[in-house]
C-alpha cells in the first residue's frame, strides 16, 4: 500500500512539473508589480494606522477615461497618493523631471520614465475633482503625493537632484510609525490640527467613497501572488459553471477558495465561499458567507492590468478575488 502512495506521489510531481499548462503558472514579471503594491501598501497601513486603497481607477473627465492611482493611504488628519515604482537597478533623474533607470544586466536597455512625481501630483488632482463630484471637498493642503522605490536592488545617484516627495527603498525600510522620526514629514498631519470631530467626519467620508470607487479587480494566488485586472468568466464544465453563475460583479464582492489535498494529492473538487455585496459594511459575516463545490479543474479567465493577453487560471491555484463594483 506504501508502495503505491509513494509511486502516485512522484508521478503526480512529475505531472506538476512537466506536464501541467504553463497557463496556470504565472510569470514573476507579471506579478512582481502587484505585489509591490500590496507589500507597500501593508507596510504603510501598519506604519500609521490608516487604511490603505490599491489599484484605484478613478474617472478623469479630460481623458474621459479612468486614471489608474496604485495606492491612497487614508490616515489621520491626511489623504496621500502614493505611486509605487518597482525599479531594479541605477536611477538618476533628468534636468526635465524624467527618470532613466539602467539595469545592472548587460542585456537590458535603459527604461525611460516621464516624470513620475508629476504624473502623481496630476493623479492627486483627479483624485481630489473626483472627491468633490460625491460630495467630499478637501481641506486644502490635506491631500498630499509621494513616489516609492520599492525594489530591493535600486540605487539612486544624484539623490539631491530627486524632489522631496520620493521615498527611497531604503527611506521606507527606515520608516517608523513614531511621528517625530526623520521621515515624517511625508504624513505631516497637515490638518491635525483642527478639529476632532471635523477630522473623523473626512476620515469616514473617504472611506465610504474610496471603498466603493472603481477599481481593478484582484486575483491572489498561491504564494502570495498578487494579479490586478479585469475577471472576465468562469471555464469548465457546465454544471460547475451554472453551479457558480450568482458570482457576479454586480451581486459579488469576494470569493474565497477552500481546498484539501491528502498526503499531496490535488483535490479533485473545491468549495468556493462567497458573500453578497453590502456597501454598508467592510465586509460579510460568517452568517453571510455562502458555498458551492465545483472540479478543481474549473478555470478563472482573468486579464491582468496593462496586457492584453487573456490568462486562464485553474480554480485550484487561486486563493481568493475581490470584484470591482
Amino acid at each position: 500500500m506504501w508502495l503505491e502512495i509513494i509511486c502516485g506521489l512522484i508521478i503526480y510531481k512529475f505531472y506538476r512539473c512537466f506536464v501541467s499548462s504553463d497557463d496556470d503558472d504565472v510569470l514573476d514579471v507579471e506579478t512582481s508589480d502587484s505585489k509591490a503594491l500590496f507589500s507597500v501598501g501593508d507596510r504603510l497601513a501598519k506604519l500609521y494606522g490608516g487604511k490603505v486603497y490599491v489599484g484605484l481607477r478613478i474617472p478623469d473627465a479630460d481623458t474621459a477615461s479612468p486614471q489608474t492611482i496604485d495606492l491612497v493611504l487614508v490616515s489621520k488628519g491626511e489623504a496621500v497618493v502614493v505611486s509605487v515604482k518597482n525599479l531594479s537597478g541605477l536611477v538618476s533623474v533628468n534636468a526635465d523631471g524624467s527618470w532613466v533607470c539602467e539595469s545592472h544586466s548587460s542585456n537590458h536597455k535603459a527604461h525611460h520614465l516621464p516624470d513620475p512625481v508629476l504624473e502623481t501630483k496630476k493623479q492627486a488632482s483627479i483624485l481630489e475633482s473626483y472627491l468633490e463630484q460625491r460630495g467630499c471637498a478637501l481641506p486644502q493642503g490635506y491631500l498630499s503625493c509621494k513616489v516609492i522605490l520599492s525594489h530591493p536592488k535600486v540605487c539612486t545617484t544624484q539623490s539631491s537632484n530627486f524632489p522631496s516627495e520620493v521615498v527611497t527603498y531604503d527611506q521606507l525600510m527606515q520608516l517608523k510609525p513614531e511621528p517625530q522620526n526623520m521621515f515624517s514629514g511625508w504624513i505631516k498631519g497637515a490638518f491635525r490640527g483642527g478639529k476632532k470631530e471635523m477630522q473623523e467626519s473626512i476620515c469616514q467620508k473617504l472611506d465610504f467613497i474610496l471603498s466603493t470607487a472603481p477599481m481593478w479587480d484582484r486575483l491572489e494566488l498561491e504564494g502570495s501572488k498578487y494579479i490586478l485586472g479585469e475577471f472576465l468568466e468562469f471555464k469548465g464544465k457546465k454544471e460547475d459553471v451554472q453551479a457558480l453563475k450568482s458570482i457576479k460583479r454586480s451581486k459579488i464582492g469576494r470569493l474565497v477558495v477552500q481546498k484539501t489535498s491528502i498526503l499531496g494529492f490535488a483535490p479533485s473538487r473545491l468549495q468556493v465561499l462567497y458573500s453578497p455585496r453590502d456597501y454598508r459594511s467592510e465586509g460579510a459575516s460568517a452568517s453571510k458567507w455562502m458555498e458551492v463545490n465545483v472540479r478543481s479543474s474549473t478555470e478563472v479567465l482573468f486579464q491582468p492590468e496593462n496586457s492584453s493577453k487573456v490568462r486562464k487560471f485553474k480554480l485550484s491555484s487561486v486563493v481568493s478575488m475581490s470584484l470591482s463594483a
